[in-house]
Formats: C-alpha cells, sequence, structure tokens
C-alpha cells in the first residue's frame, strides 16, 4: 500500500512572531507536510523595546518548540527588522537550491533576505508561495504609486500562489497582476482556542479584575490593546472616552501597551480626569485578563495596521469590536450592527457617538460578542493550516 504524498515545504520569516508560531506548530503536525521554517534574526528583550513595545521584554509563550527551525547567519552591518537591509542571509541561497522544496513561502518582498529567497526560487524554478497582508489604503505620493505600481506589476504575476490572509490583502495580489485562480484563502488566525478558554476560566474573576485595577463594577468598559504609537492613534481612542464619558458617565476606557505615546496618553488622561486606567504592557498569559475585564474593543489605527490581530484575539474573547476603516481586518470580522461597528479613521466625535450608543444599548454588547465569537472561528489556525495545503497540493494538479 502506498504512503500518502509528503510535501516539503519552508518558510522564510524575519524573526519569531508570536501570532505566526501557532500556525508553524500546527503545520509540522500535519501528516502531508514536512516544514522547516528559516529565520533571519534572533529578537532580543532590548529589540522588543525598539519596535514599538515600550518595554524589554521576551514573550511568555514558547516561540521555538513544536516545528523544525534554523536561525539563519544574518550578514547585515545592522541586523534588524525594521528596514531592506537588515536582514541579509545569502546562505538562504543555496538551502532553496539544494533543498528539494515542493513549495517555499515567504512572508513579503521588504527585506534583502526575502529577496535572496524570491530569485533562488526563480533560479531553481521551486514554487513560490507568499503570505503578507499589504493592502491599497496606504497613503503614497502620485509619483511613488506610479513606480510602485510598474514595478509590482512586473515581480507579483511571478508568485506561484497567493495565501490571502482576508479580503483586502486578495484585492491587492488582484491589483497587482496575480491570477485569481492562485489565490487561495489562508487567513490571518490567532490561537482560538487559548482565548476562549480563558475567557471561560476567568469569568468569574470579572469583579476582582476590575476591582484590581480600578474600574467600577458597572462600567461599559472600552479596550485599547497595542503599542503607544501613532500608527495605533491612541489619542484618538482617548478623545473619544472624553467625550463619549461627558453623557454616559459609566463608559470607561482601559489601555493596555506602552511606547513612545503613553506619557502623552496617561498625562492627558490624568490633567482632564478621565475615566482611562492604564495597566502597562501585558504578555500574552495575561492578556486575557484585559479581554475579561473589558466589554468592547476599539482599534482606532490608521491604514498602517494591515490586519489587527487584537480583534481575532477579542472576538475569540467573546467580544465585539469597534475598527476604524482604514484597519486591515475590517471587511472580514467587523458586520456593523452585527459583530462591531466601524468608524472613519481619525473622526473622534464619530467614535464618541459610536462608544455612547454602545452605553445607550448595553443589552446588545452581549449578543454582538457572540456574534463575533462565532464569526471568529472561521478565522482560525486550521484553516491556515488548510489554506496551506491545499494551495501546496494544487500544484501536482495544475
Amino acid at each position: 500500500m502506498n504512503q500518502p504524498r509528503k510535501y516539503r515545504l519552508g518558510i522564510l520569516v524575519t524573526h519569531p512572531i508570536q501570532y505566526y508560531v501557532p500556525w508553524y506548530q500546527n503545520l509540522a503536525t500535519h501528516p502531508g507536510i514536512i516544514l522547516t521554517v528559516y529565520y533571519c534574526y534572533q529578537q532580543t528583550a532590548q529589540g522588543q523595546a525598539a519596535a514599538g513595545f515600550g518595554v524589554a521584554f521576551d514573550w511568555d509563550i514558547p516561540l521555538l518548540q513544536g516545528y523544525n527551525y534554523q536561525f539563519l547567519v544574518n550578514q547585515s552591518s545592522n541586523p534588524n527588522v525594521f528596514d531592506f537591509w537588515g536582514c541579509d542571509t545569502p546562505e538562504i541561497t543555496d538551502i532553496i537550491k539544494l533543498g528539494k522544496f515542493d513549495a517555499f513561502i515567504v512572508h513579503g518582498w521588504y527585506t534583502k533576505s526575502y529577496w535572496q529567497a524570491i530569485l533562488a526560487c526563480w533560479q531553481s524554478q521551486t514554487p513560490l508561495f507568499v503570505r503578507g497582508d499589504s493592502h491599497l489604503l496606504t497613503e503614497r505620493s502620485s509619483l511613488k504609486v506610479w513606480l510602485k505600481y510598474r514595478f509590482y506589476r512586473w515581480f507579483i504575476p511571478k508568485f506561484t500562489r497567493y495565501l490571502a490572509v482576508g479580503r483586502r490583502a486578495e484585492e491587492y495580489y488582484l491589483y497587482y497582476g496575480a491570477q485569481a485562480t492562485k489565490i487561495v484563502f489562508c487567513p490571518h488566525a490567532v490561537d482560538n482556542q487559548f482565548f476562549a478558554s480563558h475567557a471561560l476560566a476567568l469569568s468569574g474573576e470579572r469583579g476582582k479584575i476590575r476591582q484590581d485595577w480600578g474600574i467600577p463594577e458597572n462600567a461599559l468598559v472600552f479596550l485599547f490593546v497595542g503599542k503607544f504609537i501613532p500608527k495605533k492613534r491612541p489619542g484618538d481612542f482617548l478623545g473619544a472616552i472624553a467625550l463619549a464619558s461627558q453623557k454616559s458617565a459609566h463608559i470607561w476606557g482601559l489601555m493596555v501597551g506602552d511606547g513612545e505615546l503613553c506619557p502623552e496618553m496617561v498625562t492627558t488622561a490624568q490633567s482632564q480626569q478621565l475615566n482611562i486606567t492604564f495597566v502597562g504592557f501585558l504578555n500574552q498569559t495575561q492578556l486575557p485578563r484585559a479581554y475579561t475585564a473589558a466589554d468592547v474593543l476599539v482599534l482606532p489605527s490608521d491604514g498602517g495596521e494591515t490586519w489587527g490581530l487584537v480583534v481575532n484575539e477579542a472576538m475569540a474573547s467573546g467580544l465585539p469590536a469597534i475598527v476604524s476603516d482604514r484597519v486591515g481586518c475590517s471587511p472580514d470580522l467587523v458586520i456593523p450592527g452585527k459583530t462591531g461597528e466601524i468608524f472613519p479613521c481619525g473622526d473622534v466625535a464619530a467614535l464618541a457617538q459610536i462608544l455612547q450608543r454602545f452605553a445607550a444599548h448595553p443589552g446588545d454588547v452581549a449578543t454582538m460578542g457572540n456574534a463575533a465569537k462565532s464569526l471568529i472561528a472561521h478565522y482560525s489556525i486550521s484553516q491556515a493550516v488548510a489554506g496551506t495545503v491545499t494551495a501546496v497540493k494544487s500544484l501536482v494538479s495544475s
């Protein structure tokens, strides 16, 4: 009896990312996949602070367990994950040319290492997949738009398959010349079970968590989770809480995170005596406490927020989400009036009005949270794995 075929799959990524690792771990357990993940850079606790988190830390979940991986030698004179030259790993060329991969995945094309892999795949005729979350909402000058269009229309059609994390990623690939038949749904996902199970386990501690953080038991709590950096627009959240709480005194803001804008946010909240609690950075195993204490997630980011995986986390925890229209996940995850609401990015007054509507109809919050939890089940790690395997197997039949 013939054994089912196993497909040799390689993935290149800049560094271990907490959101991607569950996808790798589950791919590694698939009976039809032999996986190796290649990393360009080993992030440090100090590097996390420089990346915008505002504090030095290591993730408190295992990022290097459950799958085969290799750290490449980074020959950059200034190793980092922020610019094109920060990852330079020429050895990936021979790894791809000699590795006999059935498919190789890159997470984009914004570093030298990714281009080293892309060129090696082209030269060795190794099927090349891309899984990124770029969208068409990024603002640029007309000249840059024209130059980018010409260049991207040349190389993007050369990918063998496109693993689309959501609708805007699919639109992006199509705009730059990808064939629709080569696009496979491979959603951005978090470990839904992790957040759902913690929400259930912590449900009886909601009052205690609120008490620990100085939040009234009867408050309607709107949650901000993220780096305090410009693209996240934490000031819009703070401003909307200030406006909305003038008419609805039981509205409360909970801000989780740290970063360059944090001192300004704290000073403003204190000077205006706003109903806002700051709890600082919370690591992965502590985040469920914030989702338990809160009622609604708010993500006011600009177009730099290519997805917004905190929305996945919140919905898996049973919370609806309010997001700006520039947030990448909005057309996938936020159905207005069902799983949350969408407002024009930067329109603080519009966001405040939404907060007031939630405050006026608190009974709708739980209903929307349940709908959000049902929807996010379709954006799961298992679905991402299934999409990847489908894309690999499609090479045989194409």
